[in-house]
């Protein structure tokens, strides 16, 4: 029998290019001769761990993204309207303007709950969804566990998870694995040995899933 091929993706519920490499990887998978072999874990970071999601002074998406790369907002508009198409490509309907500030750590100590469950990769797409697509706060506890439930997990094992201090080690794990890898931006895929940084096209990823298989 062939041994497992290990992915390992570290990406943000908060990273748009996160979403699309998600939805390429899986395109790429699909392409693949031997998918049974390929065994996917999620693991955390955080583009922005000190998010404020109750400041209600942060602006919009626009406003914000200016301010981050120092650029007018003319120039962050180009910016999204360009994610928004790259992302339409990819099947998701992106919604900016209804996007909410939020910090990701409780998400994240949900997708390790959704991993005791192998639920973990469709709680990783319906957060995504949640976040740029339904305007929703991915920060708030009712959310998480409404989220966690819509794929099959059961809601009051969520709330119980968020309401503690549960897997909050294994994120903080991921992320100083994350640093002891230099990996400075998201998704970075480590697939089989190799890593891949960024949101690679479809047939980068497929290549890196047959090196892995030989």
């Amino acid at each position: 029998m062939s041994s497992p091929i290990e992915v390992q993706i570290w990406s943000d519920i908060v990273c748009p290019w996160c979403y699309v490499g998600k939805r390429r990887f899986e395109a790429a998978l699909a392409a693949f001769e031997q998918p049974d072999r390929v065994h996917v874990t999620y693991r955390s970071f955080q583009l922005d761990p000190g998010a404020q999601s109750a400041n209600p002074d942060t602006g919009s998406y626009v406003q914000r993204l200016a301010r981050k790369y120092g650029i007018r907002d003319e120039q962050a508009e180009g910016m999204i309207d360009r994610m928004q198409t790259l992302a339409s490509s990819e099947g998701i309907t992106m919604d900016f303007e209804g996007i909410k500030v939020a910090n990701t750590f409780n998400g994240h100590r949900l997708l390790h709950l959704a991993k005791t469950a192998n639920l973990q990769t469709e709680l990783k797409e319906a957060l995504f969804r949640a976040h740029f697509c339904e305007g929703k706060s991915v920060s708030d506890v009712e959310v998480l566990a409404d989220v966690a439930e819509s794929v099959g997990m059961d809601r009051d094992r969520s709330l119980a998870t968020l309401s503690s201090d549960a897997f909050a080690a294994d994120v903080r794990a991921d992320m100083a694995e994350a640093s002891r890898l230099a990996i400075h931006g998201v998704p970075f895929f480590v697939i089989g040995r190799d890593g891949v940084s960024g949101a690679q096209p479809v047939n980068v990823l497929r290549q890196a899933l047959e090196k892995a298989a030989e």
